[in-house]
């Protein structure tokens, strides 16, 4: 089972979008990822139709109850599993602080012997916080959503210090793909940020595939669906098409 974190401390960079347009490319090969929601916000929770009303109906219960994930999950009209979130969450940091057993509780539970099947994609919180360790200790891949502007990059430069900070702990580099979004070739600045994110970071942690700026893909949240079943022949649905295919063929997604 492949487990990937999408995570970027800068937000507006496509986080979610990309996480839940990234889900939904896999439903489309036939399989039945697993959505795991660990914003308190709950964005890809309500575009999944998955909102939870009580907070023990959402992955707050899990680490704070530890109430089993496949009792949450709910299965969406996207072909999808989601574990989904709730504003209490915001609460879980103050709550458990960063204990070794904390911040490795989702990665026990997604590799114990009767964790739910299939791929999993967790999206994070833009924050270093008890619920996003556990996303990055839990994940086999770490992929960051980064816009295509300056202070985007600034941000995946401050990810990158981060996870080589952790990389002592893991006692391994934790892999990681720095994905850029809203990518527009026209645009000088769009070719600029691929200049220097090639120079700031190791060029094979850079994703080949682009996600181009798209209005189809944009809109596609505020009408509750993933790209694939909003506009699927738009830019959006063929460029994370091409992605789930680059992580695939990386070995990231069976």
């Amino acid at each position: 089972m492949s487990i990937i974190a999408v995570f970027n401390q800068k937000g507006g960079v496509g986080k979610t979008t990309t996480a839940l347009n990234l889900l939904a490319a896999i439903a489309q090969r036939g399989q039945r990822p697993v959505g795991i929601d660990l914003d308190p916000q709950a964005h890809l929770s309500h575009v999944f139709g998955a909102q939870a009303k009580l907070a023990d109906d959402s992955v707050y219960s899990f680490f704070v109850r530890q109430r089993p994930l496949d009792d949450i999950a709910r299965i969406t009209k996207s072909g999808v599993v989601v574990c989904p979130a709730h504003l209490e969450l915001a609460k879980v940091d103050s709550m458990l602080g960063k204990s070794v057993n904390i911040v490795t509780r989702l990665r026990q539970a997604l590799r114990a012997p009767d964790a739910m099947p299939g791929p999993v994609v967790i999206d994070t919180c833009p924050l270093f916080n008890v619920l996003s360790l556990n996303a990055v200790f839990a994940c086999d891949l770490l992929l960051v959503p980064v816009s295509c502007d300056f202070l985007a990059l600034r941000g995946a430069r401050e990810v990158e210090r981060a996870l080589n900070a952790l990389e002592p702990v893991f006692r391994q580099r934790l892999p990681r793909r720095y994905l850029l979004t809203r990518y527009d070739a026209r645009r000088r600045m769009s070719r600029q940020v691929v200049e220097q994110m090639m120079e700031a970071l190791r060029p094979e942690d850079v994703c080949a595939t682009r996600i181009r700026e798209s209005v189809m893909l944009a809109e596609s949240p505020s009408v509750e669906l993933d790209v694939f079943r909003h506009a699927p022949s738009s830019h959006g649905a063929l460029d994370y098409q091409a992605l789930v295919e680059e992580l695939v063929g990386a070995g990231f997604v069976e």
